[in-house]
């Protein structure tokens, strides 16, 4: 409690009170266009935390975060086009509010759902977090290996809808990884010469071409229609009627989506979706599920955002990102040369607490935009495409360029950013290219170094319970999908 306290004193600070409002508002107008991920804002944004201080960046970060997760329920409701995946499931009754001329209602029921949720998520996040982190000090070069193999299997298999396509995408990363100086030995490994790469592809340049130019590639060459929005957003705040129809669901949801956002690789499009068949799973009426009803609004968004602090459970605990956007948040605390995992709780506690601190802001914050600032962020989502792009992709190059000073990392980015178009036809994620390229050098080193211990025996791999548990675990998330699909077969 000390420490919380310790956290909220940092946070209720005026200059991080305004970082934290500022990326709530630009995360949901992030979120609102469709189109613009959570991941891609966050990713974007990332650039301009990079001169700030690790606790002023990240606060802003898990604001954009949170808004953007938020954000995308308003065109789902509104336009019935999810303005991120995590709002997909919001589309079934979010819409049929909207087509009855209710969708300042499905909005208000919306924003205090994503509020329960991600609420309880921090609550969680606050008590949880600091025994995992006791637990994970017992972790040596061994059982830091298994648990990067088991982040890199089932980020890789979770993040693509195919199983064969996400561990593809993977192994690129792995091996996009090992470009630069050898950590061991200091030799130069494939750098072809060039001295740009002796340090390898510098992470913020690939993540914005992959997340946030295949977007604008999409706008460029294939054009995009614009929805607008065609009724007032007004009677925004839920009834006691209302309210009372959606506590029960949105509490079970938010903890639901805790705890599927606690698991790597799993996202808050899983949350959402898990949690909507739940609450119908739940009902007294089923039926109903899909014509407009309050159960069918606070169930996907109470889970998507109960994700938010979920994700970041094993992010600050284990140092293995919840899903893609907290593998992004993971290269934020890197670049301020932190490293997330239990020596952050034994040597930062301050900051650990205060960003705690900071994901119960934020979500306050995002139910007070939420219901005073909604008719103001409607408007956001008919902002014509033409006019969105120019201003993103002069984000993209500035962004890029800030990190190294060196147009070399824009031409990377918009390299990345073909790569990740292609990526999209193909429906293949890239989401475990950062993955890999983050959690590859702690495999690779974890790796050589516990080798180098057990005079290269790999026995000392097996020797560990808790080494021996995550490989275990490793291979039951690529073998189960296969498993699954083989019985699928069978069945037809």
């Amino acid at each position: 409690m000390e420490n919380l306290l310790i956290g909220f004193g940092n946070v209720l600070q005026i200059k991080y009170l305004l970082l934290i409002l500022a990326g709530v508002a630009g995360g949901i107008s992030i979120g609102s266009l469709p189109g613009l991920t959570a991941t891609m804002g966050v990713a974007l944004l990332l650039p301009v935390t990079f001169g700030m201080e690790a606790t002023s960046g990240f606060l802003m970060l898990i604001g954009i975060y949170v808004g953007a997760v938020y954000g995308g329920s308003v065109a789902a409701i509104l336009l019935r086009t999810p303005g991120t995946p995590a709002a997909a499931a919001t589309v079934f009754d979010g819409n049929e509010f909207a087509k009855r001329g209710e969708g300042g209602r499905a909005i208000g029921i919306s924003t205090t759902s994503s509020a329960i949720g991600g609420l309880i998520s921090a609550l969680l996040l606050i008590f949880v977090s600091p025994y995992l982190a006791e637990f994970a000090l017992k972790f040596s070069s061994a059982e830091y290996f298994a648990l990067a193999f088991f982040g890199l299997t089932i980020i890789a298999s979770i993040s693509a809808k195919s199983l064969a396509k996400g561990l593809a995408v993977g192994m690129v990363g792995l091996l996009i990884s090992t470009i630069g100086l050898d950590p061991m030995t200091g030799y130069s490994r494939f750098t072809f010469g060039s001295y740009y790469l002796f340090s390898g592809f510098s992470l913020i340049p690939v993540m914005i071409g992959l997340f946030a130019m295949p977007q604008i590639y999409t706008s460029v060459l294939e054009g995009d229609s614009q929805s607008h929005i065609k009724q007032k957003v007004t009677n925004i705040l839920p009834t006691k009627a209302d309210m009372k129809l959606m506590l029960p669901t949105a509490i079970r949801s938010g903890f639901l989506g805790t705890f599927i956002g606690s698991i790597p690789g799993a996202g808050a499009d899983i949350a959402a979706f898990t949690a909507y068949n739940e609450a119908k799973r739940w009902s007294k009426y089923p039926e109903k599920f899909g014509t407009g009803i309050v159960e069918g609004v606070a169930a996907p968004e109470a889970a998507n955002n109960g994700v938010t602090g979920g994700a970041l459970i094993p992010l600050l605990t284990l140092g293995v990102p919840g899903d893609a956007v907290a593998a992004i948040l993971l290269g934020a605390l890197t670049l301020q040369g932190l490293q997330p995992g239990p020596i952050l709780f034994r040597d930062h506690i301050d900051l650990v607490y205060t960003i705690f601190a900071g994901v119960m802001v934020a979500n306050v914050f995002m139910f007070i935009l939420g219901i005073l600032g909604i008719r103001i962020f409607t408007k956001i989502v008919s902002i014509p495409k033409y006019y969105l792009m120019p201003i993103v992709f002069i984000l993209c190059i500035v962004g890029s360029y800030a990190i190294n000073n060196s147009f070399f990392d824009v031409l990377v980015m918009m390299g990345f950013g073909i790569v990740g178009y292609f990526m999209q036809k193909v429906d293949m994620s890239g989401s475990p290219i950062v993955l890999a390229m983050i959690l590859g050098p702690m495999a690779e080193e974890n790796l050589r170094k516990a080798l180098v211990i057990s005079d290269g025996s790999p026995s000392i791999f097996l020797t560990s319970p808790i080494s021996l548990f995550f490989l275990l675990a490793a291979v039951g998330t690529i073998v189960w999908p296969i498993v699954k699909n083989f019985k699928n077969q069978k069945l037809v």
